[in-house]
């Protein structure tokens, strides 16, 4: 898990501990990254598996009877929230912006159970975020929420990655470029 989140998705080890450590993140028994979402009592009550697989077809689903409303998230110390489709999208943000404070979900999808949830339980947050994907559901799905969290008084900001389809493949677009420019200044030493 730790290889290929770290390898694959170019997501920073501290990130991924932070994530394991929180009892929010695991390996199951098949090498899957299984995100896991709390409830406001700390029981698990959402599980999204991911195949750690980088080769052939790709493996992704909500655990049968998992509570769509309790998706993977992270807590924060200030007044906004951050939203994004999948739980390597939110850490990949993490790991680009290492002093994020803020509070962050991942949907598991593009609906708005989870943030309504999230709201409900934490009625202090007055700004959201909406980083989904920069394809056409993501898209849609961000006018859909903004639209819907505005007319219920909240600020919104869409936040799209400056490039790339999502966050982590804008992250990885960064590592390989830094990767490439490691290789160069080696060569030229």
């Amino acid at each position: 898990m730790y290889a290929y989140l770290m390898h694959q998705r170019h997501i920073d080890r501290e990130v991924i501990s932070y994530f394991v450590h929180e009892k929010l993140l695991y390996e199951d028994k098949h090498h899957n990254c299984v995100f896991v979402g709390l409830d406001d009592s700390g029981e698990a009550k959402h599980a999204h598996i991911r195949s750690t697989n980088s080769e052939g077809q790709v493996f992704r689903m909500n655990i049968e009877g998992s509570a769509s409303e309790h998706c993977f998230h992270k807590g924060g110390t200030d007044k906004s929230l951050y939203v994004f489709e999948a739980p390597i999208d939110l850490m990949s943000y993490c790991t680009l912006h290492r002093q994020v404070t803020s509070n962050a979900v991942a949907l598991c999808g593009v609906f708005g159970k989870a943030l309504e949830n999230y709201l409900k339980d934490y009625p202090h947050i007055k700004q959201i975020g909406l980083c989904l994907d920069a394809d056409d559901p993501g898209r849609i799905a961000a006018e859909r929420l903004r639209a819907q969290y505005e007319a219920a008084g909240y600020t919104i900001k869409l936040q799209t990655p400056p490039r790339g389809k999502d966050w982590n493949e804008y992250l990885q677009q960064r590592g390989s470029v830094r990767e490439r420019g490691d290789q160069r200044q080696t060569a030229t030493r």
